[in-house]
């Protein structure tokens, strides 16, 4: 035997196989772990962004003040970022979460669930109708209350281009006592996370418009959630 045999000859007893013996053990996902909802590894179809049908029975609908939201998802130079997967979720137009661990004491709309996804068109757009969400308390902290706000999660075409954030609406006081919203210390950064009403977007008679635009990083880059 030569010696570069020798010394390429592996001794098992000191260094055992590094892959597994034994089958592997699927770990489910904590609460903890999870920043939102679990929409699962399907094809995206187009009534997942009609948050109003979504979930609804048979020629049903969500009840609320019903609204459009839209905006572009671009990079730090305002270039549009394509095929983008951009998933909102929110409570009720009563202030109450789809999910058994919201225990906050308001009525169930039985035909929402309040989550919905789309992808962004080659312009880096997407759009949502849904319901304008309610306000809901922070039992933990006494008698305060969360303004209403949208859930967005943002993914990219790389993990730099990754956004947790919220979103929220014009003139709510609840606002200046929120310690998400406030969490943003800069008042120019906060701003940007304001809808803009956006009546070209409107559609008469059925549906108000917003916008809510969305930078992936950069010096004006969406504030993420904290």
């Amino acid at each position: 035997m030569t010696i570069q045999a020798q010394i390429k000859k592996r001794d098992w007893t000191v260094h055992p196989k590094a892959s597994s013996t034994q089958p592997l053990i699927p770990l489910k996902h904590t609460l903890s772990e999870l920043t939102g909802p679990v929409f699962g590894h399907n094809a995206v179809k187009k009534i997942e962004a009609d948050l109003t049908k979504n979930a609804a029975k048979k020629g049903k609908e969500a009840i609320g003040e019903r609204m459009v939201i839209t905006g572009r998802v671009t990079d730090e130079a305002d270039r549009p970022i394509p095929g983008a997967l951009v998933e909102i979720w929110q409570t009720n137009a009563a202030g109450l979460y789809g999910h058994k661990g919201d225990q906050h004491d308001a009525p169930v709309d039985p035909n929402f669930f309040g989550t919905g996804r789309c992808v962004t068109d080659e312009e880096g757009r997407y759009e949502f109708l849904t319901i304008r969400p309610g306000a809901y308390p922070i039992t933990r902290l006494g008698n305060r209350w969360r303004p209403a706000h949208i859930h967005y999660s943002i993914n990219g075409g790389s993990f730099a281009q990754r956004l947790i954030t919220q979103c929220y609406f014009p003139g709510d006081p609840l606002q200046d006592d929120d310690f998400v919203y406030q969490a943003v210390s800069n008042k120019a950064a906060r701003e940007r996370l304001i809808v803009k009403y956006a009546p070209e977007y409107s559609v008469e008679g059925f549906a108000a418009g917003y916008t809510f635009d969305i930078v992936l990083r950069g010096q004006n880059a969406t504030p993420m959630e904290r």
